[in-house]
């Protein structure tokens, strides 16, 4: 399928954003220096996006590797389908760029709760939801306890990911070794 202009535009103050954000931070990039950066008239930008925030919103899926068509995975054994999710990275190639922007962004979520809210739900809760969907397949296959509690599981599950990547730099375990022995020892306890 052939890129349409509309489509490279789009693309272009995309990518104007992301280094903007990365190297100015959210609250010091304003949608004047978007357009300037990426070489189109600022109602441009809002023929794209309502607001700066829908703009943000879109560089952090982009650079997340969040796309509209999340799909399950099931491979018959929960272990295997926890190590899945737990493993899933987001493209090398905006490492940098995520990295410098990460401290901002929780910063802005905690100071802008409605950004906050639409960051969780397009970010963190596909995530939650796939790692239930796997425990309850578990469950309903015989793998797992019915009194399984789903939400402390998930905790358990998501807690050492998030210690790692709040240490990343102290934690110098691999987030697919980490994963995968997450899920294999919760695996060890529930099974």
């Amino acid at each position: 399928m052939a890129r349409t202009r509309s489509n490279e535009v789009h693309q272009r103050m995309v990518q104007a954003a992301l280094r903007l954000f990365a190297e100015r931070g959210f609250e010091s990039t304003s949608m004047d220096a978007i357009a300037r950066e990426a070489g189109v008239a600022k109602p441009t930008l809002y023929n794209h996006w309502a607001d700066k925030e829908a703009l943000m919103m879109e560089v952090m899926l982009y650079v997340n590797g969040v796309s509209d068509e999340r799909r399950e995975y099931d491979s018959g054994d929960v272990v295997e389908d926890l190590t899945w999710i737990l493993t899933r990275r987001p493209p090398d190639a905006f490492e940098e760029l995520r990295s410098r922007m990460m401290p901002g962004l929780v910063a802005y979520s905690a100071t802008h709760p409605e950004f906050g809210a639409a960051w969780r739900h397009n970010i963190m809760e596909p995530a939650r939801k796939a790692i239930a969907n796997a425990l309850k397949r578990g469950i309903e296959r015989g793998q797992l306890s019915s009194g399984l509690d789903i939400d402390v599981s998930i905790c358990l599950l998501l807690g050492p990911m998030l210690y790692r990547h709040i240490f990343h730099g102290k934690a110098k375990i691999d987030i697919e070794e980490l994963g995968r022995e997450a899920a294999e020892a919760f695996g060890r306890a529930f099974i």
